[in-house]
This record gives structure tokens, C-alpha cells and sequence, in this order.
């Protein structure tokens, strides 16, 4: 059969199969029917949920604003899918064509999406992280569980972890009056994703608003009572704080571990993909019937000197599904590239935090309106002399016009003047990020090399 015989059986009577049944699978399914694929659909999902919102969930879920079972995702329009939710996927035979599901069943296909996404990374003592009152926030039934012990009025929360989420976190705290501290191995909040200047506006709005910041620090072990429950963390610098729920907001990790001997190139930092969303094989080589979108995929892009990028934004997810559904039903004359400009917003302490574009690759920073003393301002990230991100604090409608700036690689710092421009954004400053060369923590082991045959081991000792 010819390759455009072959996509006109595919969407005659094919069977297309969907692991993730999240905001990533259902967005490409809706335009899988909504492109003309009139074969069998199937979502395959570990939760035992259709598809919901996550973003509320450390927002008005924990704030009892919303409940959980209202987060569950609009639908554009009917998917006529089989579902199979509550059971994971546990392997791939991509000869077969078949995944295998943790039930024993094995659910054929002819193309395959994956849209796994990512789990929340645990804290990494087993027996602490299973102490009662040590949460981790990433499923709906995380947010349930930790919504029902917050309204119980702890004494104190503590957050491990000031990144986006665990900051979110501290917010909705504050907000219901609950005593909190967090605790984060930077030297400020949010720097790994938007560099230490940033970080200090938002170590000052965390104080302001009674947050217990302690920066340059890390959490060295969680205590228990006799009873298994929580009820102290230790940290670095011989401190002690007394809480009695904790909440590790330490990252996520990808869900790539189920294709483990698949021949597949997925491992801990994703499933690497062209920019039309087609998996790759571990030897590099392109397949034509695997593709993944979402959080699990990385692709290169081209605004970014194609740098395989993996985006745990909402916006990316839904565009990556459709471009990965569109692909998997056209001939490749008709086939188009992800080339979304990455966006994110934070909602925390009554601030709306947005961006665009890769912050975390500036070199330099330049608050182009507003002020950071003010904590109202839009700041522009510079990479080799173009204009590579932008953050806004309560200032987003310039964004758009950064936005398009990124697109046109125009040149960083931005040759013209700007509205509200402040002395402070005369010049350009070092954004401050985090040299990633550098640990920032205890003592590193590093491996290294092309095959197991071919390591070298480096010792790095903490600082």
C-alpha cells in the first residue's frame, strides 16, 4: 500500500491508541475526529479519571474554592474512545505493535500516541515519605488528600521546595491564615526558572506576605512521632522546624520507565521527537507510527538554537497534541512542525506571574517597564544578543509584543524605548541563573562516557 493509500486506510478503519488520557490525549483525540479519523480510538490511563484540569489544583482545590471532581477538562466534542482508565501501561513491543497494560491485557495499534506526562518527583527516603502528613501534590487525589489535612488547621506546613508549585503552595496557605515555612536549596525562590534577580522579588513578596523563607538551605531528614506521623524537618544548617504536614515540591519526573527495553529513545529526561512529533528509536532514527506530545516529549526547536526542549506548560501540551494528531492521519507533504513559543503563568500571593519564551537560557536581564523594588514590572531575557524570554509581574500585556520579538530573533537589549521604563532598566544585568556546572548540593558522583565499557568517574565534593 502506497504512503497515501495507507493514510486514507488509517483513517478509514485504522486503530489509533492514546497512552495519557490527560489534557495531552484528550486534545489530540478531539482532533483526530474532528480531522476525520473514523477508526477505533483508545485512551489509556493510570488514574482512574477522564482527563482533568491540573493547574487548579494547587490553586482553588487547596484554597476549597473548587472541588476536584469539578477540574475535569471541557470536551470540544465527542471522541468516541474506548477507554481504559485505572490500569498503566507497563511496556512497549513496537515490532508488534502492541502496549502492554498492567492487567496483562495488550492493546494493539497501527499508531500510537504517548502523552504520559510527568509524575511528582517523591522525597527520597522511602520511610519518611510514607510518614502520615508527607505529601507530594500532582493528582487529583493528591489535592483532595491535602486540601482535608490543611482545612484540619495544622499547626504548621512546611514546603520543601520553593519552586513554581511548591511557592503556589505557600501561597494558598497564607491565604487561609496557616503558619508556613518553606525551605529551598537556592539562594531565592523561583531561580531555576527565572534567575536570581527574579528570585529576590520573589523572596521579598514571600516575607511580606509571612511566608518562614529559609534560602540556602536543605532538608536533611523528617522526623516522626511513635504514632508514624510527621512532625519535624531537619535541615542543613542544624535548624528544626516543627510541622506536622509537609509537602515535597521537588520537581516532577517524566513517565518513561514503562518503555524500558522497547528500543524506544525515552529515558529520564523524556521521549526525544522531530519537530512534527515523531518518536525517535534509541539509535536516533525517526519511526513513523510512535508519536508523543505533551509534558514526556522532547523536541528541538528552532527559535532556540534547536535545543531538544521538554515544556511542562499547559499551552505546550495542547498544541504539541494537536500538531502529534494531525501528523499521525497526513501524508507528510501535509505534515506541519511544533514550533509553539513556550508560555507559563504562576498565580501566588494576589500576583499574576506570566512568561514567554526560555527565560532560563538568559545570559542577561533588563527590566524594560515597571520596577522590582514596586514588584510590578516586565523584565527581557538576552541570549547572545537577541531576546530570548520575558517575565511579567501584574504587567502582562506586554507580552504579546516580547512574544513577537522572540519570534523575529530581535536583538537583546531592545534598541528603543519603552513605556515606564525606570532608571533601573538603563542596562542590562546577569540574570544570575544558577551555573549548572556547579552542585548545589552534597557530594556528586558524576558517570560519564559513550557506552558502559567507556565511563569515567568524577568526584565532586559539595560545597
Amino acid at each position: 500500500m502506497t504512503g497515501d493509500g495507507y493514510v486514507e486506510w488509517l483513517k478509514r478503519e485504522g486503530r489509533i491508541v492514546i497512552v495519557g488520557a490527560s489534557l495531552a490525549g484528550l486534545r489530540a483525540a478531539e482532533t483526530l475526529r474532528e480531522e476525520g479519523f473514523a477508526g477505533s480510538l483508545t485512551m489509556i490511563g493510570d488514574e482512574p479519571y477522564e482527563p482533568y484540569d491540573r493547574p487548579p489544583l494547587s490553586k482553588q482545590v487547596l484554597l476549597g474554592k473548587a472541588s476536584a471532581e469539578h477540574t475535569a477538562l471541557p470536551r470540544r466534542r465527542a471522541i468516541d474512545a474506548r477507554w481504559r482508565l485505572g490500569v498503566a501501561a507497563t511496556g512497549l513491543d513496537m515490532a508488534a505493535r502492541r502496549v502492554r497494560l498492567a492487567d496483562g491485557d495488550e492493546v494493539e495499534y497501527d499508531r500510537l500516541l504517548i502523552a504520559t506526562g510527568v509524575r511528582a518527583r517523591p522525597w527520597p527516603r522511602k520511610e519518611e515519605a510514607e510518614l502520615d502528613g508527607v505529601f507530594v501534590l500532582r493528582t487529583r487525589d493528591d489535592a483532595v488528600e491535602l486540601h482535608r489535612r490543611l482545612a484540619g488547621g495544622p499547626r504548621r506546613v512546611f514546603v520543601i521546595g520553593a519552586g513554581f508549585t511548591g511557592s503556589e503552595i505557600a501561597s494558598a496557605c497564607r491565604e487561609q491564615g496557616l503558619p508556613v515555612t518553606v525551605a529551598e536549596r537556592a539562594a531565592a525562590p523561583l531561580v531555576g526558572p527565572l534567575g536570581g534577580v527574579i528570585g529576590e522579588v520573589a523572596a521579598r513578596m514571600q516575607r511580606e506576605h509571612g511566608v518562614d523563607l529559609r534560602c540556602g538551605v536543605m532538608v536533611t531528614r523528617l522526623e516522626g512521632d511513635s504514632t508514624g506521623r510527621v512532625r519535624a524537618a531537619h535541615l542543613s544548617d542544624d535548624a528544626k522546624v516543627e510541622a506536622d504536614v509537609v509537602v515535597v515540591s521537588l520537581g516532577a519526573t517524566r513517565n518513561t520507565e514503562w518503555l524500558a527495553g522497547s528500543d524506544l529513545g525515552a529515558g529520564p529526561r523524556g521521549i526525544a521527537c522531530d519537530a512534527g512529533c515523531r518518536a525517535f528509536d534509541f539509535r536516533g532514527i525517526v519511526t513513523d507510527d510512535i508519536y508523543v506530545a505533551g509534558d514526556v516529549a522532547r523536541s528541538p526547536h528552532p527559535l532556540f538554537g534547536y535545543q531538544f526542549l521538554s515544556l511542562e506548560h499547559w499551552g505546550n501540551a495542547v498544541t504539541q497534541a494537536e500538531v502529534a494528531a494531525h501528523n499521525m492521519i497526513s501524508v507528510s507533504v501535509d505534515r506541519r512542525p511544533h514550533m509553539w513559543v513556550p508560555a507559563f503563568w504562576s498565580s501566588q500571593f494576589g500576583v499574576n506571574i506570566k512568561s514567554v519564551g526560555v527565560p532560563s537560557m538568559g545570559e542577561e536581564l533588563l527590566v524594560a517597564q515597571g520596577s522590582l523594588a514596586e514588584g510590578r514590572f516586565t523584565a527581557v531575557y538576552g541570549y547572545q544578543n537577541r531576546v530570548i524570554g520575558a517575565v511579567a509581574f501584574d504587567q502582562s500585556r506586554w507580552l504579546q509584543f516580547y512574544q513577537h520579538l522572540i519570534e523575529t530573533t530581535a536583538p537583546f537589549p531592545p534598541p528603543f524605548p519603552t513605556v515606564d521604563r525606570r532608571p533601573e532598566g538603563r542596562h542590562p544585568v546577569p540574570a544570575d541563573f544558577p551555573d549548572p556546572s556547579v552542585p548545589t548540593h552534597g557530594p556528586t558522583v558524576t558517570l560519564s562516557g559513550y557506552s558502559p565499557a567507556d565511563r569515567r568517574l568524577t568526584f565532586t565534593p559539595g560545597r
